[in-house]
C-alpha cells in the first residue's frame, strides 16, 4: 500500500523480541527505567538505550525526567490496547510462549492492561453488561457506547460518567483478551471502573507484575453487579 498508515513501521518497532518485551513490560501502566526495562527484556543497558530511542522516535513511547533518572511509559492507551490486541492475535494463531510461571494462572484471573482491567474477571464483566444490553455499537467502525440503562447502572457505581464522556478518549471500546480470548472493557469507562474498584479494596495490584488480586469482598461484589448466565 503506497498511501495510508504506515502499519509496517509499527510493525516492525513491536516485532523486535527485545522491544516487545520492553512494550509488554510497560502494559502495567507503571513508568519504568531503562534499567529496569533492559532487565525485563533481558539485554544489556546500551542494547535497552538503542531500543527505547527507537520506539520514542516511532511515537510508542514517551519519557519524563526526574532527577537522575528518565522513566518510559507507553505513549497512550491506544498503544496499549493495539498491544492487548496483538498478543490475542497471536494466542488465537498458536503463537504461545512454552515458558510459564506461578503468576500465570494469576495474569489469566485478573491483570492490568495498561490502564484498565483484562482477564477472567473484566471479560465476565463485559459479557454481563453486553447481555444487560448496557453497550450498544455506535458506528459501522463497531464503536462502543452506553444505552440509557447502561448509564444509569454506571450513576449507580458512584462514577460521574460526563467528565468521560467529554474526554477525547472513547467512552467504551471492545479490547480483545489475549488469554480469555474474547472482550474486556477499555476506554475511558474502562479506565474508571478499574480506579474506581481499586478504591473500594476490591482490587489490589502487586508491585512486580501486571497482575490483579480480587478480594473476597470484591468478588462477592462483582458477581452481584455483573451477574452471567453461569453463575
Amino acid at each position: 500500500m503506497k498511501d495510508g498508515p504506515d502499519i509496517a513501521r509499527i510493525g516492525a518497532l513491536m516485532g523486535d523480541p527485545a522491544r516487545a518485551n520492553i512494550l509488554s513490560a510497560l502494559l502495567s501502566g507503571k513508568a519504568l527505567t531503562a534499567t529496569e526495562l533492559a532487565a525485563e527484556a533481558g539485554i544489556t543497558g546500551q542494547t535497552a538505550s538503542s531500543h527505547l530511542k527507537k520506539l520514542m522516535e516511532g511515537g510508542l513511547l514517551t519519557q519524563a525526567k526526574q532527577g537522575r533518572h528518565r522513566y518510559f511509559t507507553l505513549a497512550g492507551p491506544e498503544v496499549g490496547t493495539v498491544l492487548e490486541a496483538v498478543m490475542g492475535l497471536a494466542a488465537r494463531k498458536g503463537h504461545l510462549r512454552t515458558r510459564t510461571g506461578p503468576k500465570d494462572p494469576q495474569m489469566r484471573a485478573a491483570r492490568v492492561c495498561y490502564d484498565h482491567l483484562a482477564g477472567e474477571m473484566a471479560v465476565r464483566m463485559f459479557d454481563s453488561m453486553q447481555a444487560r444490553r448496557f453497550l450498544e455499537v455506535t458506528n459501522d467502525e463497531g464503536s462502543l457506547g452506553l444505552t440509557e440503562a447502561g448509564e444509569a447502572f454506571v450513576a449507580s457505581l458512584g462514577i460521574d460518567i460526563a467528565p468521560l464522556k467529554a474526554s477525547r478518549r472513547p467512552l467504551c471500546r471492545a479490547c480483545l483478551d489475549w488469554s480469555e480470548r474474547r472482550n474486556h472493557l477499555s476506554g475511558s469507562l474502562g479506565a474508571a471502573f478499574l480506579g474506581s474498584f481499586q478504591e473500594r479494596g476490591w482490587f489490589a495490584r502487586d508491585r512486580n507484575s501486571r497482575v490483579v488480586t480480587v478480594s473476597h469482598a470484591g468478588i462477592m461484589n462483582l458477581k452481584r453487579l455483573f451477574p452471567t448466565q453461569d453463575q
